[in-house]
């Protein structure tokens, strides 16, 4: 599977997906269309294990393409941003672990793009941003996990002024896990997909889908999916494999799932 604006390479359980409309990777329709079919037909492949979301050029990506913006009306502005969501939330949503690997500018539906991903890694040097409010529309769709990630203080002045951060701004603030030199950044980011790839493949997509569903439900409601998806892991054979392992000293061999 490929598409023009979405490069895949495949290593093992591990995809990784680059946006190559470089050199800022804007979004636009083509682009909006490809994440969303990209995402979707990984997310029906249970042999994928972690998926890492690069931009090719200088940026992840800097955002809309302003020029898709300018002649909106309601309408259209509508349809718009109801197909960016469905592109964003079907990265939100894959039943794998997604690595945001940024190597640039963050900006915008970029921005929010990264904050859809489960980990992000950033080179330094990279900036992050909700400019929206300085082109006149809110930041909306994935934004709203910025209040409960950085603190809501925090948050109002992103979205507010529409100001930039820089990479180790982020890192304290916790947008991002991890910040490395750019010559690093590839590989700090294969070395974390390996670290979730040696886990137990059906423990790792039960915790991702429990780590969505913790978002969008009250505690009680949570605690009760959470103890669903512990006794859910007992219907494979991964955690007697995982204890024998551990009192045998011995790494475990989880099956590879197919």
């Amino acid at each position: 599977m490929a598409d023009a604006a979405i490069r895949l390479e495949r290593r093992g359980g591990v995809v990784r997906c680059t946006l190559d409309r470089p050199p800022l990777n804007l979004f636009e329709p083509g682009l909006i269309a490809s994440l969303r079919a990209t995402f979707e037909t990984l997310a029906a492949d249970a042999s994928v294990r972690v998926a890492i979301l690069a931009g090719a050029g200088r940026a992840f990506t800097a955002g809309m393409d302003v020029h898709v913006l300018r002649d909106l009306d309601a309408a259209s502005a509508t349809a718009l941003i109801t197909s960016v969501h469905d592109a964003i939330d079907a990265v939100h949503r894959a039943p794998f672990p997604v690595i945001a690997a940024v190597n640039g500018a963050a900006l915008g539906a970029g921005f929010e793009l990264m904050l859809a991903c489960d980990l992000r890694v950033a080179a330094e040097g990279s900036i992050f941003g909700l400019p929206e409010v300085r082109v006149g529309v809110p930041s909306v769709i994935q934004a709203a996990l910025l209040p409960p990630m950085i603190g809501p203080g925090r948050a109002a002045e992103l979205l507010l002024t529409g100001a930039s951060v820089g990479a180790d701004d982020a890192l304290a603030w916790g947008l991002v896990n991890r910040v490395v030199p750019r010559e690093r950044l590839d590989a700090a980011v294969d070395e974390l997909a390996a670290t979730i790839v040696a886990c137990a493949p059906t423990a790792v997509r039960l915790q991702k889908a429990l780590i969505v569903r913790w978002r969008e439900s009250d505690l009680a409601t949570a605690v009760r999916a959470g103890i669903a998806a512990f006794a859910a892991s007992y219907a494979t054979g991964e955690p007697r494999e995982g204890a024998r392992a551990f009192l045998e000293k011995r790494p475990p061999r989880f099956e590879a799932p197919h």
